[in-house]
Parts: C-alpha cells; structure tokens; sequence
C-alpha cells in the first residue's frame, strides 16, 4: 500500500550532499550579473566563475565583484573567455543568449539561442560531467529541453528557472489585494514561462483556506472582484519591464539565488521549476514545463502530484502540445 509521501510525490533523484560549492554562470549581462550579485551577497557558495564572449566587459565584471569581498563572507570570483575556468562546478547557471527585444514574445527567441546553446553546453558538461544545469536563458522551457538533449546529462540534473519567478510575482500581487505579506500567500503558476502558463486558482490558500471556497468564480472571466487581473500582471510583467527600463534583472536574480541555495545546501524545498513533464497531468510529450518540484544536491528529488481542476489540466496539456509542436521543428 502506498505511503502518503509516495501519493503525493513522486521520485525522480537521489538525495545526497556534495563536499564543495563552485558556481559558474554563463553570460554577464543584467540577469547573469543580477545572479552573481545574488549568490555572493547571500554567501552560498565557496567560488563563482564567470564566463563571457565580451572580454572587457567580462573583466571589469569580475573586478567590480572581486572588489565586494570585504563585505561579503569570502568567495572566490574568477572570469574568462574560456570555459576550463568552469572545471568542477556544482551548478552551470546559463543566462546567455540573444535578449527578448520589446513586443517580442519568449518563444520568438528560440532558434537564435538554441544555435548559441550549442557552443555553450557541450563545454560545460566537458569540464563539469556531474554539474546540475540550470537554464535561465528564454524561450525557458525550449531551451532547458535543448539543454538536456544536448548535455546528455540525467533529466533530473537539467532544471530550468521556470515560473518560479511568476509564481513570486502571483504572491506579490495576491498580498497587495489582500493587504499582507507575499510570503503568506500560497499558491503556483505552472506550465510554459510565458504568455500561456497556468494559475492554479483551485489551490491558492491564505494559512490553509483555500480562496476558491470563498470565492468560486475568482480568477474567471465572471469573477465579480476581478482577480484575473492579477494573472494578466504576472503575465505582462516582464513586458512591461522591458518597456520601461530595457530589461529584467533583480527578481529573477534572487530566483535564481534561493534556488542555488536550495540545490547547494540539499535544502529540499519546492520549488516551480521547469522539469521534464512527461507522465504528469496526462503529459505525453517530452517537454520540460514547470511543476512544483524538490531540490536537492543532486538536483530534482521529487515532483509534487498538485491536484488540478479540469480546465487547469486542460490548460497544461495544450501547453505541453504547443512546446513540442515547436521543438518539433528545431534544429539543434
């Protein structure tokens, strides 16, 4: 007879701790920085390599960190053009890639990074073959099931950034209706990081009530008090960032950080991240969307089995057909 823990996650890593912690990240502009800021401000791990195509850029990144040291509690900042100087690392965080131009939607991106994808993981799986790989770089989703193709790495060691960052800008929002703090909000964004990802309004509770017992029709079209706005924001957030300052930076940073933190120190905490969906929700592509998962220092443990609504299960697999109606067509 299955346990309670078997019902409600199911496993797809092994648990375990690793001795050292070196972090590399792949690209130096505003997200990759935002990331390095991230982790050394909050001390995570022993030592962060930079790697970048833009020499001086690249260098006076490094320096401009380097120079944070007496500040922070000690970490080791290295940069290069080269990736030997990834050798042993723990975690390969990848933001590089063409960046999502005003009016563009994620998935328009998707062939130029994937062709820039092809240079950048087989190097770091050269030097790291025990590395979790984290993708940060967008289309997310694409290219996180890119990555794991390319990489040959387990799929539990290929995570991308996911709805993580929506489902904090859910919580954001939700907090300020409803005048408390974010982190009394429960409640998850799955799915595609994008224009079609999934609010799973039959689960958003306040301390365990369950909003949708209050309200039934709250985040549908008939909902009196309007809360399909809030998702409408989460979704055009990005957009209306690009438009106002040109990009986006220190949210998914600090994602990027708590989830570094969680894979580092085995923390075991959940997290929607964007892992391989085949087998969840009646998922039958291989596609990598995000579902609450738990991470560890072996990278995903388990995948939380949510309890979905008809329309958000709908939802979910039309999603899962679209991305793999379009990595169908990819050339990788």
């Amino acid at each position: 007879m299955a346990t309670l823990q078997e019902k409600l996650m199911q496993k797809v890593g092994e648990e375990g701790t690793r001795s050292h912690t070196k972090v590399t990240i792949v690209g130096v502009g505003q997200v990759g920085m935002a990331c390095a800021y991230s982790i050394m401000q909050q001390g995570i791990c022993r030592e962060i390599a930079l790697i970048d195509m833009i020499e001086d850029k690249l260098k006076g990144e490094m320096l401009d960190l380097q120079h944070c040291q007496r500040f922070v509690k000690n970490v080791s900042i290295k940069a290069s053009t080269d990736y030997s100087v990834s050798k042993n690392s723990n975690l390969c965080i990848v933001t590089a890639g063409s960046r999502q131009k005003e009016g563009e939607s994620r998935r328009d991106l998707v062939q130029r990074n994937v062709n820039i994808f092809k240079g950048i993981i087989p190097q770091l799986v050269k030097h790291s073959p025990n590395t979790i790989l984290m993708i940060v770089s967008n289309p997310v989703d694409i290219l996180t099931y890119v990555a794991w193709k390319i990489s040959g790495l387990p799929h539990e060691h290929v995570i991308g950034s996911g709805t993580n960052l929506d489902t904090a800008r859910f919580h954001f929002l939700i907090s300020e209706k409803l005048n408390i703090a974010p982190n009394n909000v429960h409640g998850w964004i799955i799915g595609e990081h994008g224009d079609a990802s999934v609010p799973v309004w039959s689960g958003v509770n306040i301390a365990g009530v369950n909003l949708k017992d209050l309200n039934p029709e709250i985040g549908a079209e008939n909902d009196p008090e309007n809360w399909g706005e809030v998702y409408k924001k989460v979704v055009n957030s990005a957009y209306e960032m690009i438009k106002l300052k040109g990009y986006t930076s220190w949210a998914i940073g600090m994602s990027v950080a708590t989830m570094t933190q969680a894979l580092l120190r085995n923390q075991k905490n959940v997290y929607a991240i964007s892992t391989l969906a085949k087998g969840f929700h009646g998922i039958e592509e291989d596609v990598f969307l995000s579902l609450p998962c738990v991470l560890g220092s072996h990278g995903v443990m388990y995948v939380i089995r949510q309890t979905l609504d008809e329309s958000e299960a709908k939802q979910l697999q039309h999603c899962a057909r679209t991305m793999h109606e379009i990595q169908e067509s990819l050339e990788f």
